[in-house]
């Protein structure tokens, strides 16, 4: 599935899918004036970013975000905030 393929209730559900490499091309870098790419790990030990992400680039030097492939997110389980 595509970006512009997504319905609104998708687009909640959904990121794009980066490689290793691509993940290291993002980090630091402006998707938008004051907006940066944050590139994280989903359960599965993906890489990914946001629709919004993917949406709301205007960057020239990544608009290729906009063609990533898309996967269900599935986030990793939050650590308790205190260990005992």
């Amino acid at each position: 599935m595509k970006l512009t393929q997504l319905t609104t209730e998708q687009k909640l559900t959904y990121v794009g899918l980066l490689t290793e490499v691509q993940k290291d091309e993002l980090v630091g870098q402006w998707y938008a004036p004051d907006s940066y790419f944050n590139p994280i790990q989903d359960l599965n030990d993906n890489w990914i970013i946001s629709v919004e992400e993917m949406e709301q680039c205007v960057n020239p030097d990544y608009l290729w975000v906009k063609d990533l492939d898309l996967i269900i997110y599935e986030p990793k389980p939050t650590p308790p905030p205190f260990e005992n």
